[in-house]
C-alpha cells in the first residue's frame, strides 16, 4: 500500500500538533514577556537621556568645570568608528532568555567626602524634577556626581554613596548599562516560570558627559508590567485566541474521525455483514486514507473471497457427493428388497447376480470414500521444506505395474531430475494421471512421459494415444466429480487430486493441445541448481 499514510504517522503528526499549540502560546508569552522588559528599558532610556542632559546644563550653570587633565571616559565608546561623536545612542537590549537576572540592588554606603558643590547645586536644580517625573512614570531615579554620591533622588539616599553598584562604577567610565535585578533577596526565577516580571526590576545607569568626560550618572529603576497586567485589557483578543485553538482541536478530531475513526468503522459495518451472510459486503472497500486501513480492508476482502469460495465449493460438493452416492445406494437398496420379497423364487444364477451387483456396487462407494479422503488430504497440504522427489525413479515403478494390465509405458529425458514434491505424493498425482489415460485411451493404451530441466522448475510431459479431450471439457477436467468415463468406474475426483497436490508443492498442471490423444504438462520446483547455472569457483 505505497503512498498510504500510516496510523503512526498520522498519531505522531496529530500528537505534535496538540502539543505545539500550548508550546507555541508559551513561546508568544515569553517574548511578550520580554518585549515588556524592552519597553521599560527603553522608557528608562528616554527618561535618563532627558534627566542626564537637564543635570548637565544645571551644573554648567552652576559654575562646573573640567579641571582633570586626562580623560575619563572610555574611548572606545566616545569615538567608535563609522559613528559622530555627537549621536550616542543606547538601543534597549535587554532579553529574558538570555540576559541574566542579577542580585538585588546592593544598599547605599556612607560617601566618603561630601560632592562637589556644583553637583550639590545641578542636583538642588533637578530634584523637583525627578519628583514629577515620577509622579508620572513611577521609576526610581537617582544622580550621582563623579565619584559616585547621590546629589539628587526620588528616595532618602541623598548623599551617601552608590559607586559600589556595578551599574553605576560602569556608568561612570562612560559605559551606557542596562541590567536586570531582583526586587528582594529571594532566589532568581526559573526560565519556565511565569510571568517573572512580579519579582524583577529594569535598571538603567546613563553617563552625564561633557564632551568627551564623565561628570556624573543618572540610576533609574523600574518593575516592569507583568503579562497579567498587559493581558487585562485584552479579553476580546484572548476570546479569540481561545476560540482558534479550539478550533485547531477541534480540526485535529476532524482530521483523526476522517483518517482513523472513519474508515476502522466502515470495515468493521462490512465486515459485520459478512459476518450475517451478506454476499460481497466487501467488495466496494473505498479509497482509505491510511494504509493500516486499507491493508486490512483488502485483507478482509479477500477472507471474506476466499470463504464464499469454499462456501459454493463445499455446497457444490455436497452436492456433487450426495449424487455420486445416491446411485450405488439405491442400486444395494433395490437388490435388498428383491432379495428380501424374492430370495426363495430366485435361481442360483440370479442370486449370484444380484449379490455381484451389490459388490461392485459396494466396491464403488469404497473407491469414492477412498478417493474422497485423498482429496481432502490434498486440498488441506501445506508447502513442504525442500523434500525432493525423483519423478523417473516413481514412474519406473508405476510403469510396471500397468505394464502388467496391457499399457505401454515410455520414460524418456533426464533421469536425475528431482523436485520438491515427496516420492509418495509423486506416486500419487502420476499414478491417477496413469489411471486416467487407461480409463480413457483402453488397457492397451500407449503412455509416454517426458522429463525436461525448466530451469527453475521441472517440466513433467504425459501424453497418450486415447481419444483426446475436447476444448470444452478441457476447462472442466480439474473439477470434483466431472468425468466422461463414470462408466469404467471413474470418480471425477482424480484429475482434481492431481491439482491440488500439484497446486499445494507450488507447482501447475495444464492440458496441451495436441492432434492425436491428450497430454498434460506438469511443473514442478526443482531440488538443486538448474543444470544450466554458472558454477563460481
Amino acid at each position: 500500500m505505497k503512498g498510504l499514510l500510516s496510523i503512526r504517522t498520522v498519531l505522531l503528526s496529530m500528537i505534535s500538533a496538540a502539543l505545539l499549540l500550548p508550546l507555541s502560546g508559551l513561546w508568544v508569552l515569553r517574548l511578550y514577556e520580554s518585549a515588556l522588559i524592552r519597553q521599560t528599558e527603553s522608557e528608562l532610556i528616554a527618561q535618563g537621556a532627558v534627566v542626564a542632559s537637564a543635570y548637565g546644563a544645571a551644573w554648567r550653570d552652576a559654575g562646573g568645570r573640567i579641571t582633570i587633565a586626562d580623560p575619563t571616559v572610555d574611548p572606545r565608546w566616545t569615538r567608535r568608528p563609522g559613528f559622530d561623536p555627537q549621536w550616542l545612542p543606547h538601543p534597549a537590549t535587554l532579553d529574558l532568555a538570555s540576559d541574566p537576572v542579577l542580585p538585588a540592588a546592593p544598599e547605599p554606603q556612607p560617601a566618603p567626602h561630601p560632592a562637589q558643590e556644583a553637583a550639590r547645586a545641578a542636583g538642588h536644580a533637578v530634584a523637583p524634577i525627578l519628583r514629577e517625573t515620577q509622579r508620572v512614570t513611577l521609576a526610581g531615579m537617582r544622580v550621582v556626581d563623579r565619584d559616585g554620591i547621590v546629589v539628587a533622588s526620588t528616595g532618602d539616599t541623598l548623599g551617601q554613596s552608590l559607586a559600589g553598584q556595578d551599574e553605576i562604577r560602569r556608568a561612570l567610565t562612560g559605559e551606557p548599562v542596562s541590567a536586570m535585578r531582583l526586587r528582594g533577596n529571594g532566589p532568581a526565577p526559573s526560565s519556565v516560570a511565569f510571568d517573572r516580571g512580579r519579582i524583577l526590576r529594569v535598571f538603567c545607569a546613563l553617563p552625564v558627559l561633557e564632551g568627551d568626560r564623565v561628570i556624573g550618572a543618572v540610576l533609574l529603576s523600574r518593575t516592569p508590567r507583568t503579562i497579567t497586567e498587559a493581558l487585562a485589557g485584552k479579553q476580546k483578543e484572548l476570546g479569540v485566541l481561545a476560540l482558534l485553538l479550539l478550533g485547531a482541536v477541534a480540526v485535529l478530531a476532524t482530521v483523526g474521525t476522517v483518517t482513523i475513526a472513519a474508515p476502522l468503522r466502515a470495515v468493521t459495518r462490512r465486515a459485520k455483514r459478512v459476518a450475517e451472510g451478506e454476499r460481497g459486503a466487501l467488495e466496494n472497500p473505498g479509497r482509505p486514507v491510511l494504509r493500516e486501513v486499507a491493508e486490512l480492508s483488502d485483507a478482509l476482502t479477500r477472507m471474506a473471497a476466499t470463504l464464499e469460495h469454499r462456501a459454493d465449493y463445499i455446497r457444490d460438493f455436497a452436492a456433487h457427493v450426495s449424487h455420486e452416492f445416491k446411485t450405488p445406494l439405491t442400486t444395494i437398496r433395490g437388490t435388498v428388497e428383491l432379495l428380501r420379497e424374492h430370495l426363495a423364487e430366485m435361481s442360483e444364477a440370479e442370486r449370484d447376480r444380484f449379490l455381484s451387483n451389490m459388490d461392485a456396487e459396494a466396491e464403488r462407494l469404497s473407491r469414492l470414500v477412498r478417493r474422497l479422503l485423498d482429496l481432502a488430504r490434498a486440498d488441506v497440504m501445506r508447502p513442504p521444506e525442500e523434500k525432493a522427489g525423483h519423478p523417473a525413479a516413481v514412474a519406473a515403478r508405476l510403469a510396471d505395474r500397468f505394464r502388467a494390465g496391457g499399457m505401454t509405458v515410455e520414460i524418456d529425458g533426464d533421469h536425475t531430475l528431482a523436485v520438491t514434491m515427496g516420492d509418495e505424493a509423486l506416486e500419487t498425482v502420476l499414478g491417477n494421471l496413469l489411471d486416467n489415460a487407461r480409463q480413457h485411451a483402453g488397457a492397451q493404451a500407449r503412455v509416454t512421459l517426458t522429463l525436461c530441466d525448466g530451469g527453475d522448475m521441472v517440466d513433467l510431459t504425459m501424453a497418450d494415444n486415447g481419444p483426446g479431450i475436447s476444448a470444452a471439457n478441457a476447462e472442466r477436467i480439474f473439477t470434483p466429480f466431472f468425468t466422461t468415463a463414470r462408466t469404467q468406474g471413474g470418480t471425477g475426483l482424480g484429475l482434481a487430486i492431481v491439482h491440488s497436490l500439484v497446486v499445494a508443492h507450488g507447482g501447475t498442471i495444464a492440458v496441451l493441445p495436441c492432434d492425436h490423444g491428450a497430454a498434460f504438462r506438469l511443473r514442478l520446483p526443482r531440488v538443486g541448481p538448474p543444470a544450466n547455472a554458472v558454477r563460481e569457483d
